[in-house]
């Protein structure tokens, strides 16, 4: 049994030879798997690709937020406090007055079972009416819960005030929870709520798509590389001509006059690939929980690195002053405060230089300092011109 990788030469025992045809035919087909195996070692792989619809979108072709103000009813007495949200109350009097039902003036509700909400929802590109889309419900007063409630029809509205929407359906509230006696114990989220296809489109957004005889393609991140390369690959795909670059984001296409045929168009531009370079070196701090992320690019040139801890301790120990007996004094409690300041030593740690990521992680690592250290190491290091990426503050 052979144990090596690779084909297995045929062989031929003296008394099973086989006629010389039959060993030609034997010997080809090892020569040949013997040539398919080189010009698997030789041929270059297949470079990284991303098509364009990763990359960039067409501009104009896009979501527009929607937002409304309703009601939730049938909550099981985790409803608005009417007294403390008065809003919430004339809006069910407005309500009820439409179905023509007067509250007497001067009536104070206390109705626990009714909650006043923010709807918002997405209204994606090219909706037409009667489509569904999905509504977002979240409580403006001090409603405990939203579970197990029904949003009465809420019209929703875009930015230039018209009506685009109607909102109303059932919650989903993926939270739980219970309390009694002081206790409380609640998992998730309770006072913001679902209802999927809960929303009808009532108007559509027109969209300057099929206007004119030119689209731009909008690149997510403004590279010059990238909107010559997404120009090359259309001009390549399409014809010369066919693809212009204006600036770092923007990318001019002639397209054709016919609906149908720019619709195929842009279909096909989309799926092109196309090879994206390297992105720049940059880290990306989050001041809030401490995180660190680096990409593949952040380089590190030779430094040396001392940090050191400081802290402040204090301690405070009352202290009773007992007077002595029929000496008419009083008892005085006063505190002993300790304070102590100690700080350790920050040895100087030399950073080799590093050119991969992987170098870099070890680098910092060898520091041992927490991620709230690396903030201010990190900051240090780019001042002094050894950290060579951008950092991104969020």
């Amino acid at each position: 049994m052979n144990t090596l990788d690779g084909p297995v030469l045929p062989r031929f025992p003296a008394s099973e030879a086989g006629s010389p045809t039959d060993r030609k035919l034997a010997w080809t087909g090892v020569l040949l798997a013997l040539l398919g195996t080189l010009w698997m070692l030789v041929t270059p792989l297949e470079a990284q690709a991303s098509r364009i619809k990763e990359i960039a979108a067409v501009q104009g072709v896009r979501s527009n937020p929607l937002t409304g103000y309703g009601i939730v009813v049938g909550l099981d007495g985790t409803g608005d406090q009417t007294t403390q949200t008065p809003f919430t109350t004339q809006s069910l009097n407005a309500m009820l007055q439409q179905f023509g039902i007067t509250v007497p003036a001067g009536s104070a509700m206390q109705l626990k079972n009714v909650a006043a909400v923010l709807v918002t929802a997405q209204l994606p590109a090219f909706a037409q009416p009667g489509q569904t889309i999905d509504v977002n419900v979240s409580s403006l007063g001090n409603a405990k819960s939203l579970r197990g409630g029904t949003l009465i029809t809420t019209p929703l509205r875009g930015a230039d005030g018209q009506i685009y929407a109607l909102a109303q359906g059932n919650l989903i509230v993926g939270g739980a929870g219970a309390s009694a006696g002081g206790s409380k114990v609640q998992i998730n989220h309770l006072a913001a709520g679902r209802v999927p296809e809960g929303g009808t489109v009532e108007r559509s957004v027109p969209t300057p798509l099929l206007e004119g005889d030119s689209v731009q393609l909008g690149l997510n991140a403004a590279d010059f590389h990238t909107a010559r390369a997404v120009a090359r690959a259309i001009n390549e795909a399409k014809g010369p001509g066919t693809a212009l670059a204006r600036d770092g984001r923007t990318v001019t296409l002639r397209v054709p006059p016919d609906a149908d045929e720019r619709v195929a168009f842009l279909a096909d531009v989309e799926n092109l690939r196309v090879e994206l370079a390297t992105p720049s070196a940059r880290v990306v701090i989050n001041a809030r929980t401490g995180s660190v992320v680096l990409n593949d690019a952040v380089t590190l040139g030779p430094c040396a690195v001392a940090h050191g801890s400081l802290s402040v301790t204090i301690n405070s120990t009352p202290v009773v002053s007992q007077p002595n007996a029929l000496s008419q004094g009083q008892t005085v409690v006063t505190e002993k405060t300790d304070i102590s300041i100690t700080q350790q030593g920050g040895s100087l740690v030399q950073m080799p230089a590093g050119t991969k990521l992987a170098d870099v992680v070890k680098a910092l690592n060898a520091l041992g300092a927490t991620p709230q250290d690396l903030l201010a190491i990190l900051q240090a290091m780019r001042s002094a011109g050894a950290l060579k990426a951008e950092l991104e503050v969020i």
